[in-house]
C-alpha cells in the first residue's frame, strides 16, 4: 500500500502567528484539493489563530 498515493495524505499545518507551531493531521483529497485553513489553538501565542497547510 502507497501512503503517498493516498486519498488522505498526512499534512502539517503551520501556525500564521509566526510562532513556528504546527499541528499534524489528514485531509481528504478529493473534498479539499486547495490548500487548508484550519482556525486552531496556538499555546505559544495563546490564541486562537489560523493554521495554514504546510507541505
Amino acid at each position: 500500500m502507497a501512503r503517498s498515493t493516498d486519498i488522505r495524505p498526512v499534512i502539517k499545518l503551520k501556525s500564521t502567528a509566526g510562532t513556528g507551531y504546527t499541528y499534524v493531521t489528514r485531509k481528504n483529497r478529493r473534498n479539499d484539493p486547495d490548500r487548508l485553513v484550519l482556525r486552531k489553538f496556538d499555546p505559544l501565542a495563546r490564541a486562537h489563530v489560523d493554521f495554514r497547510e504546510d507541505r
